[in-house]
Formats: C-alpha cells, structure tokens, sequence
C-alpha cells in the first residue's frame, strides 16, 4: 500500500536533491527495514505512484540508481 508523505517532508526532500544532501533512507517491506545511502537525485512518478530516485544506493538493473 502506497502511503503520502507530507507536503513538508516533500520540501525537505527537494532542498536534499538541489544541494546534492547525501541521504539515509529507511524504509520498511514485508515487517522487515532495509536502510539505503545515498544522493537523492530526483522524484520520479510512474504509474501514478511518486518514486525517490538514489544515487550510489542498491543498483538498478540498467543504471547506478535506486528506486526508491
């Protein structure tokens, strides 16, 4: 289930991606936390569904990012 974040934390985030802020990312899946580091690099929307994309986190199959 997909879960909005504040329009506050939003902000935050955006600031972290235009002063290139090196991120710890928690998040949780199937009652287990996976933690990540890394560059936010941009927030993507795919499928009507807001995505984080991590520079330097866990890689992508065709790239060095992480979606988050």
């Amino acid at each position: 289930m997909n879960t909005p974040i504040s329009c506050e934390f939003y902000d935050q985030l955006m600031v972290a991606i235009e002063r290139k802020i090196p991120s710890t990312i928690v998040y949780l899946e199937k009652e287990q936390s996976t933690t990540l580091k890394g560059v936010v690099t941009e927030l993507r929307m795919i499928d009507y569904e807001e995505f984080l994309v991590l520079k330097g986190g866990k890689e992508d199959q065709s790239s060095n990012d992480f979606f988050v």
